[in-house]
């Protein structure tokens, strides 16, 4: 597949950020001066979080001009997706984000349902809140902690948060059967109930998460030199974050309230009672704390969903083989990185006739050639770390 380039600059955004930082640039953000430096960071390396390279131009040390290129691990999940049936499909979504598979899962398994009028049972409903919720949790988890290396805090708060998500993937893996790739949320409900001992020991473990969220915060949050190198780095202004559609923890730290589990509430979220975090500066450290915010949200609604989950069916009563009839569906959620949709147009037979992905880690790549432009590059590095991209949902 060809490398996917994206334009550096949109010049009708331009005074949005300010026209100082955009002095020089061409029509597309390439800099058009022979004397700057073109520095290739990536496609291996470890600090662009996977296969992702980004081009930059450098009058010195600062970044003049920034242009990200993606496709070197596309494995043509919807081309794939077509050629199988409904339910094989799922096997694919586990591969996009593999830090929260579930959350993929049930945003493919929503389509198919919208598609087809399956009813899910209320229990399914709660086991897909709650497996959906620590893979909430286990991905901030590792977006929390490798910003922290990105930052230049060394490994102890990745240490720290894998610590918790070794016990978040040992949780699901009770009702799942595995730690990744589970393939758990199936349309008309769930792949299988959760034994009993998943309950008690969810229980514990919601008594003791709040305080290892503390121990992050004492790590990070109030870290002279951590706040230095996030507080006014990487700015997004609200009119370029919606410019560009991105969504998720970035968006809601730019000071735009939206969230899919409130803006448009799908399953269950709308029997709890939970706060959408926001905050306003738009820059690196406000992304880092919307993701502790929103990782002690998770904590509240899977202690209401855990008081209440009900007795009941976890699967909706399906044919042998499913054939939706001809028509279109479109179905989102609010995965950890941002929202995700499934578009599935079917003919009447077993396979989709189009399976479209939005996945929001593609979405809200596009504006950092905007961000990094500006800054230094080291600066640059901890702003990338601030997106918490996953490579296998951007190459889709």
């Amino acid at each position: 597949m060809a490398d996917t380039l994206i334009p550096a600059i949109t010049p009708d955004l331009r005074p949005e950020l300010g026209d100082t930082i955009f002095e020089g640039l061409g029509p597309q953000g390439v800099v058009e001066d022979e004397n700057l430096i073109t520095l290739n960071l990536g496609p291996q390396h470890p600090s662009t979080h996977g296969v992702f390279r980004l081009i930059m131009q450098l009058q010195g040390e600062t970044v003049i001009g920034a242009t990200p290129v993606m496709g070197y691990l596309h494995r043509s999940t919807e081309k794939l997706g077509e050629a199988r049936t409904y339910v094989q499909g799922t096997v694919l979504t586990d591969r996009m984000d593999y830090l929260s598979p579930i959350t993929s899962n049930w945003a493919y398994a929503l389509a198919i349902e919208r598609l087809t009028g399956l009813v899910v049972p209320e229990r399914a409903e709660f086991l897909r809140v709650i497996t959906g919720e620590l893979s909430r949790i286990q991905s901030h988890l590792i977006a929390v902690g490798t910003f922290g290396m990105d930052v230049g805090t060394y490994g102890t708060p990745l240490l720290y948060a894998l610590r918790e998500r070794e016990t978040v993937l040992d949780l699901l893996s009770l009702p799942t059967g595995v730690r990744m790739n589970p393939s758990y949320v199936r349309y008309g409900g769930v792949a299988r109930d959760a034994p009993p001992e998943f309950f008690p020991q969810l229980e514990k473990f919601l008594r003791i998460f709040p305080s290892k969220i503390d121990e992050y915060e004492a790590i990070l949050t109030d870290n002279e030199v951590f706040r230095n190198r996030t507080i006014g780095v990487g700015m997004i202004p609200p009119a370029v974050a919606k410019a560009y559609s991105v969504t998720g923890p970035i968006l809601r730290a730019s000071g735009i309230d939206y969230d899919v589990r409130r803006a448009e509430p799908y399953s269950i979220y709308d029997r709890f009672d939970w706060d959408v975090p926001v905050r306003y500066n738009g820059d690196c450290f406000d992304r880092y704390m919307i993701r502790i915010l929103e990782m002690r949200q998770s904590t509240r609604i899977l202690q209401q969903a855990l008081d209440s989950i009900p007795e009941g069916d976890i699967r909706a009563k399906l044919p042998k083989v499913l054939k939706p009839p001809k028509g279109e569906a479109y179905a989102r959620i609010e995965g950890p990185k941002g929202e995700i949709g499934f578009y599935l147009i079917s003919d009447g037979t077993a396979n989709p006739y189009r399976y479209n992905v939005r996945p929001p880690s593609f979405v809200n790549l596009t504006c950092l050639s905007q961000i990094a432009v500006g800054h230094k590059l080291a600066d640059a590095v901890v702003i990338l770390g601030s997106f918490d991209i996953v490579m296998g949902e951007v190459d889709r």
